[in-house]
Parts: structure tokens; C-alpha cells; sequence
């Protein structure tokens, strides 16, 4: 079952700046550069077990106010740039949220431990056999 959260709007902070880069005229005079801002340390969206968690998956991505910043300047339009910021927020987070599942330790099987044990013996035989019996 996949995991169902969703980041209320009035949590988000969306910016729109001028982009860098190449395209003229064009990019010198649109704010098409779309930041996204949200806050991990202070959203009311996560339980307490799910910010500690984000907060520590997270770390290197958030600045030291628990924000976390998308930024989008792929396209010259500021609502697709927007869109894909977004996009990336939701896929970060979603990805942040993931808990791996414990790892259950294992015994091997009583034929695995014989069959290792005979296949070391055909080793060392093969090894002995080899040896040229001088005893010196």
C-alpha cells in the first residue's frame, strides 16, 4: 500500500525570479524561474514521527530553518517551470517519506551448511592431490 500524503498549499511558497542562463531578450526581461519553499520543522501536514524522520533524510537538502527549496528553470514558461517544481517537491518528499523494511536475520538451512562443508572437502581434495608427496 502506498504511502498517501499530500502537502497542503498554504504550507508552499512559490517565487518567481528572473532565470540565468542562455536566451536573449527573452530571459532578461520574464521571471521564469519558479522556487518552491517549504517548511519540514514547522508544517502541521506531518505527525511527529514523519518530520523527525524527513528532517534527518532531509538534512543535506534543508537550510538551517528546517526549509526545504525546489527550484525549476527548464522551460521559458513560468507555469510549466512552476508545474515541475512542484512535480520535483512532491517526488523529494515522497521519496524522503520511504522507510526500508527491517531486515529479518536468517539462518542458512541445514543442507546449505553440509553442502558448503562437502564442497570445501572436494576442494581441499583436489588441492591434496595435486601436492607431490615428497616428505622431506
Amino acid at each position: 500500500m502506498p504511502f498517501a500524503f499530500e502537502i497542503p498549499p498554504g504550507e508552499l511558497t512559490v517565487r518567481a525570479s528572473r532565470a540565468s542562463g542562455a536566451g536573449g531578450q527573452h530571459v532578461n526581461k520574464t521571471s521564469s524561474r519558479v522556487e518552491v519553499v517549504w517548511n519540514v520543522a514547522e508544517s502541521r501536514a506531518l505527525t511527529p514521527e514523519d518530520r523527525s524522520w524527513l528532517l534527518r533524510r532531509l538534512a543535506s537538502r534543508l537550510s538551517a530553518d528546517g526549509t526545504l527549496r525546489v527550484v525549476a528553470s527548464d522551460t521559458r514558461s513560468q507555469l510549466r517551470n512552476r508545474d515541475i517544481a512542484m512535480e520535483r517537491m512532491a517526488e523529494v518528499v515522497r521519496t524522503a517519506l520511504v522507510r526500508p523494511k527491517k531486515r529479518k536475520p536468517t539462518k542458512p538451512s541445514r543442507a546449505a551448511l553440509r553442502a558448503r562443508v562437502e564442497a570445501k572437502k572436494r576442494r581441499s581434495l583436489k588441492k591434496k592431490l595435486r601436492r607431490s608427496d615428497t616428505d622431506e
